[in-house]
């Protein structure tokens, strides 16, 4: 929504979206978003979203249906498709209308759900949605990628379907406005983390070392983990940290904000592998843009060339208690720098500005817009 209502101001934009039970069911909220597409001039189609592998049979059949129903209510010049199954409903649309389409990819889903344990690698279900991300990335009008590794990762994979592709990075991106700069709280020290940590992506036992090491050497040290996700399952995955100065709270996220500023430093660590070379974390622009630190690991997207190169977080080696000790070493002698809130700050605006990205969607629009006619 943040880019829609940016392009909006240019372009008519229709949005087909499958919507899960418990949001479509929340009435206030759903209200709140159609009053939000609709001050900006976008024309909603929520649909039902269904669940397990009929469900998803019946899932694309009804948003194609419903796409080719709009498709002769009115002219539509450009599909932009998010993810992988919305890109294969817009080859199937371009095929029958051969209206051009962006294959939105996001990051590197089909290696996310292999290493995830969703999905088996070499099975007869990967090789069919491997032969789709093919023939997305072969047909579609345009390509955006979250991260340079991750292109350079697909160029190797499939170097005849993206010659003389158009490929666009495009990280992802914040409302900056929303995440002000802040001066970080008195002591006592207080380490955070933001975000989903038992999606099977995220290295809870990372978590579990730093927080742990942190807590033995500083015993007024506090943590707190901003998360949705069940907080006992959680407190299980972090069993070395002292249960009374952990924190896990879940929060609306207009509140995520506030409490990245409570915090002194962030960490957020990823399961490495060919699906992390195409991640690009939101909570890094949101936590940068706060002013705050980081404290991650390498091997995910572009996190480790902008920890490093713009001096705004550390990196952790790996997941024992001595790498631990000496990221927090690095941590505390980074923290003495007067400069530190401010270039994080810069930082973010540099490398996520939502008005940038909104930007490059709208140059990488005008670009097959203007080839198509």
């Amino acid at each position: 929504m943040s880019y829609l209502r940016g392009l909006s101001r240019n372009h008519d934009i229709t949005l087909l979206t499958a919507e899960k039970i418990d949001d479509a069911d929340d009435a206030s909220h759903m209200a709140a978003l159609r009053a939000d597409c609709a001050a900006h001039g976008i024309d909603w189609r929520p649909q039902r979203f269904r669940a397990g592998r009929i469900g998803a049979a019946r899932n694309f059949a009804t948003m194609f249906k419903v796409a080719m129903r709009i498709m002769r209510q009115k002219p539509i010049a450009l599909i932009h498709a998010r993810s992988y199954i919305p890109a294969a409903i817009a080859r199937a649309l371009w095929r029958r209308t051969r209206v051009p389409f962006v294959f939105d990819m996001r990051a590197l889903w089909l290696d996310e759900m292999i290493e995830a344990g969703r999905l088996t690698a070499g099975s007869p279900m990967e090789r069919v949605l491997r032969r789709m991300e093919r023939l997305c990335l072969r047909d579609a009008a345009g390509v955006v990628s979250l991260t340079d590794a991750a292109v350079s990762h697909l160029q190797g994979i499939y170097p005849s379907e993206l010659i003389g592709q158009r490929i666009v990075v495009i990280p992802t991106c914040a409302d900056l406005d929303r995440f002000p700069m802040r001066p970080p709280p008195d002591a006592p020290m207080v380490f955070g983390c933001v975000g989903s940590v038992t999606s099977g992506w995220f290295r809870l036992d990372w978590l579990d070392a730093l927080f742990a090491a942190a807590a033995s050497d500083d015993p007024t040290a506090l943590f707190e983990v901003v998360t949705r996700d069940d907080s006992d399952v959680v407190r299980a995955g972090l069993p070395n940290v002292p249960t009374a100065r952990l924190t896990i709270v879940s929060v609306p996220p207009e509140d995520v904000a506030a409490r990245i500023a409570g915090h002194h430093a962030s960490a957020m660590f990823y399961a490495t592998g060919p699906a992390r070379l195409g991640s690009s974390p939101t909570r890094l622009a949101e936590i940068l843009a706060t002013g705050r630190p980081v404290i991650a690991n390498a091997g995910v997207g572009n996190v480790a060339d902008i920890v490093t190169g713009h001096r705004v977080g550390v990196l952790m080696a790996d997941c024992t208690m001595d790498a631990a000790r000496a990221a927090l070493s690095d941590l505390s002698a980074l923290r003495h720098d007067p400069d530190l809130p401010d270039r994080a700050r810069a930082t973010a605006e540099t490398l996520f500005s939502l008005e940038d990205g909104t930007r490059a969607y709208a140059s990488l629009y005008d670009t097959i817009l203007g080839s198509a006619s």
